[in-house]
């Protein structure tokens, strides 16, 4: 089992602290170069180290034929755990109990605290910046999966925490969903429709 980073923005820190997100989908770094190219993934190699990797390629009648460099999941595996970067401020300690969060402050805050200070006094510190000590919630990734990113499915689209109570586009995408979309990743990149890791976890702490 590995561990590795990841980073939520508040409103889906929430989310996932109430349970209403048990999914995140995000880009690929490696795309494929035209619509005939599949993924596949190396399931058996004489190569160990290329087992779990996967590749772009094309296949024929002679077989199938890489068309990129392999590459990993880079949010690791099933079994494997992802510790959330969020908002956060130092507040004396060294355990994320004792650190303040943005995500839901003042309604929590570490018990040592006897007048709260106003938000906009606390010298936040970025998602980025925080380290594996102050991070509260650890996720366990039980599923992997590679889609498009508007292949979701409506039951997908509530398990990203998304706002649920906006119409439905069609028979698939919630409005809340591809609005939550575009202010992560920019508005133009839902239009290009991009391969994505969906990642499938549960809460451990």
């Amino acid at each position: 089992m590995r561990e590795r980073g990841i980073i939520f923005n508040a409103e889906m820190v929430r989310a996932v602290l109430e349970g209403r997100k048990t999914q995140t989908r995000r880009i690929m770094k490696v795309q494929p170069e035209s619509n005939q190219l599949g993924l596949l993934r190396i399931t058996d190699s004489t190569n160990r180290s290329y087992i779990g990797k996967y590749h772009w390629a094309e296949s024929n009648a002679t077989g199938n034929h890489v068309r990129s460099k392999l590459f990993a999941c880079p949010y690791g595996a099933v079994g494997d755990r992802l510790w959330v970067r969020e908002t956060w401020a130092e507040a004396g300690g060294s355990a994320p109990e004792l650190q303040l969060h943005r995500a839901n402050y003042p309604a929590h805050v570490p018990s040592h605290y006897e007048n709260v200070p106003p938000a906009e006094s606390i010298r936040w510190r970025p998602s980025i910046h925080m380290p594996r000590w102050a991070s509260r919630i650890t996720l366990e990734i039980t599923g992997v999966r590679v889609e498009r990113l508007q292949d979701i499915s409506e039951e997908d689209a509530k398990a990203e925490g998304a706002p649920t109570e906006c119409c439905v586009i069609g028979d698939k995408h919630f409005l809340g969903f591809r609005s939550l979309w575009r202010s992560i990743n920019g508005e133009e990149s839902w239009q290009a429709n991009p391969w994505v890791w969906k990642l499938s976890f549960k809460l451990v702490s």
